[in-house]
């Protein structure tokens, strides 16, 4: 008797053994994912590498078993749409925990889109093109890394306004607030580092900064998001007069 070789779909190969595809699709999925959780995770975000992995390679799972019964040639129908359907709305669940709402601000929200883009680029590699996420991952990273600076590119300094801002942390996070920082303006001045407690390594971080009122906002967002971060004050001034908002507390 002879037995039907189960195959799979794979863009550019066609028709590949279902061994062959499952483990492409699955490298592929390790490894974009992997991209997008390194940005986030150098970036101090909730979800990092292994969130990002783990729903790129279950969202890619998923789609590809699905597809598997119908490519299998048994004789018995498959909804194709089912299950990925069910990993669109179950990634909301993931996202809608990403969002913190904190003081009135709304936090998170870069986080939770990344996570429903990287659901979909898994779907994408799961239906067998991997060609083609690999091209949305590039230009996910690219909105992730370019888009600020760029964005920046576009305001006028003349409604510019000194800010100072202060922050109460867990461990030392010096070096991904200025690149935050930086990521948003050319201009960082006096940044002090207080350690208050030794024991629960908790610091005060001072510093100051010159931009638009609305890129302060999108940064004090982006820097509440670090993880290590217990508070975060900032406000408009007109000279760099000290204010020990939390430091006395």
């Amino acid at each position: 008797m002879v037995v039907a070789t189960e195959t799979v779909f794979i863009e550019h190969l066609g028709q590949v053994d279902a061994y062959l595809g499952m483990g492409i699709k699955i490298v592929t999925g390790l490894v974009l994912g992997s991209l997008v959780g390194f940005d986030r995770e150098q970036k101090m975000k909730n979800a990092g590498i292994k969130t990002n992995v783990l729903i790129c390679l279950g969202a890619t799972l998923y789609t590809a078993i699905s597809m598997l019964g119908i490519e299998s040639g048994n004789g018995v129908h498959y909804d194709a749409a089912r299950i990925p359907a069910q990993i669109v709305s179950g990634i909301g669940f993931l996202g809608a925990g990403a969002i913190m709402q904190d003081r009135g601000n709304i936090i998170g929200l870069t986080t939770a889109a990344t996570i429903w883009v990287v659901a979909a680029i898994g779907m994408t590699i799961g239906y067998g093109y991997p060609v083609v996420a690999t091209i949305f991952t590039l230009t996910i990273l690219s909105v992730l890394r370019l888009l600020g600076p760029i964005y920046q590119g576009f305001e006028s300094t003349k409604n510019h306004k000194y800010f100072h801002i202060e922050m109460l942390c867990n461990g030392d996070i010096k070096n991904f607030v200025k690149e935050i920082v930086f990521n948003t303006t050319d201009r960082i001045d006096e940044l002090h580092e207080e350690i208050i407690d030794k024991e629960k390594n908790l610091r005060h971080l001072d510093f100051y900064v010159y931009l638009h009122p609305k890129k302060m906002r999108l940064m004090g967002d982006e820097l509440r998001d670090i993880v290590q971060v217990e508070k975060i004050h900032y406000h408009q001034i007109e000279s760099k007069a000290i204010n020990k908002s939390f430091a006395d507390e």
